[in-house]
């Protein structure tokens, strides 16, 4: 939207030529146009960008532990990428699947090919060349409930995967 200032009527006088305030504003306009018409190009996208990307993913409690890899996330890649955590030695789906505006919220289930499932929720932020995500999950272990603190942080390294990783 542009606003016009009208200076012909009675706010003419408190807003000269000679007013300070309004020669202090009047560099000030420009940048604020600028502004204004870039805003809608600064939002959030919906997904990261493909490439090549590292991945830490840790295990905050009970049992600390850190993994780095680097990989290559094609173009088909990046919607299960986003989607949640999911592998060959466990399933998840996600009821709860809200991707937007630079936020992601997780929550629902997940189980190995023998155990039941058990309740996942996860949530955190991105941009085209990067991806936080803090993920909780209530196991049981002999009757106990076990809280499991997790996170997954990602950068985008390249535009191009290196040959030996775009296989």
């Amino acid at each position: 939207m542009l606003a016009v200032i009208d200076r012909s009527g009675p706010v003419r006088q408190a807003c000269d030529d000679s007013d300070p305030i309004w020669d202090a504003m009047k560099p000030l306009i420009p940048f604020l146009l600028a502004a204004a018409i870039a805003a809608p190009a600064a939002a959030q996208p919906s997904a990261i960008q493909p490439g090549y990307w590292e991945t830490t993913n840790r295990v905050t409690s009970p049992f600390p532990t850190r993994k780095v890899e680097r990989r290559c996330i094609k173009p088909s890649d990046v919607a299960k990428f986003m989607e949640g955590p999911s592998n060959h030695i466990y399933t998840c789906t996600y009821p709860t699947r809200q991707i937007a505006d630079g936020k992601i919220r997780l929550a629902g289930s997940c189980k190995t090919r023998e155990g039941k499932p058990v309740p996942i929720s996860g949530q955190g932020v991105f941009t085209s060349d990067s991806f936080h995500l803090d993920a909780r999950v209530e196991t049981q272990v002999g009757g106990v409930t076990i809280p499991v603190r997790a996170s997954t942080d990602a950068k985008r390294l390249a535009d191009a995967c290196p040959a030996e990783a775009a296989g």
